[in-house]
């Protein structure tokens, strides 16, 4: 599996290379974040078979998110070549891409459900993908001018929250599953996808911005005061 992912990320780097030439500054960096994301989906894949994961295979569910985890990595790539986003096309490249991945969104729990293979590990290796596809939607935003500063609240805020878990361990407890938060990560990942769009005046898209991070703070608040309850 980390052979496909690996795969999947090269050949996409050398597409988007011969497509947009000023990306090729950014090969390294990106091959190393796609080596580094792909240790890491191994060393789930191995945390799961050692004890987390109740099924004996890893199914076309979890492979799903893999992909999604693939698209993250390609996405990654202008961030190491800034001055390309000023191409529109590359705009539209993004956008494509990021809609793929969130499409897939849905994709991989329908297949969990179908083939009996749902678990807590598929379900936090989707959240960790999601994490990871908003955090670099938001720094390609605000490194293309679609957003102001405000929009690295998308993309920061669950790291934030999981760092504070350190010090304040009932943070770390488990949540129960939310409709509302879940449709809220979909606003927020769509809106992210939406100001990779050239076609999306300044004005809006800071709106949007604001008003997704609205929303992501009340979900926050919500857990937060969930679980501040409960752990006094």
């Amino acid at each position: 599996m980390s052979a496909l992912h690996l795969g999947v990320v090269a050949g996409g780097i050398a597409a988007l290379e011969a497509l947009f030439p000023a990306l090729a500054a950014g090969q390294l960096p990106v091959l190393a974040l796609a080596v580094l994301m792909a240790a890491t989906i191994a060393g789930l894949m191995h945390a799961a078979r050692g004890g987390s994961y109740p099924h004996g295979r890893f199914g076309a569910c979890n492979g799903v998110t893999y992909l999604r985890g693939s698209l993250a990595c390609l996405l990654a790539l202008p961030l190491a070549a800034p001055s390309a986003l000023a191409d529109p096309d590359l705009g539209w490249t993004i956008f494509a891409i990021g809609a793929v991945a969130l499409s897939l969104d849905g994709v991989d729990g329908w297949l969990a459900r179908r083939s009996g293979l749902a678990s807590a590990f598929g379900a936090r290796f989707d959240m960790e993908i999601d994490s990871v596809l908003a955090l670099i939607l938001a720094l390609l935003a605000w490194a293309g001018g679609a957003a102001g500063p405000l929009v690295l609240v998308l993309g920061l805020a669950r790291y934030v929250f999981v760092a504070a878990g350190w010090t304040l361990p009932w943070l770390a407890a488990p949540l129960p599953p939310s409709f509302l938060r879940k449709t809220i990560c979909v606003v927020q990942l769509g809106t992210l996808i939406a100001l990779q769009a050239p076609i999306l005046p300044d004005r809006p898209g800071h709106a949007a911005a604001i008003g997704a991070a609205l929303l992501l703070a009340f979900s926050f608040g919500r857990d937060i005061r969930w679980l501040a309850a409960r752990g006094r």
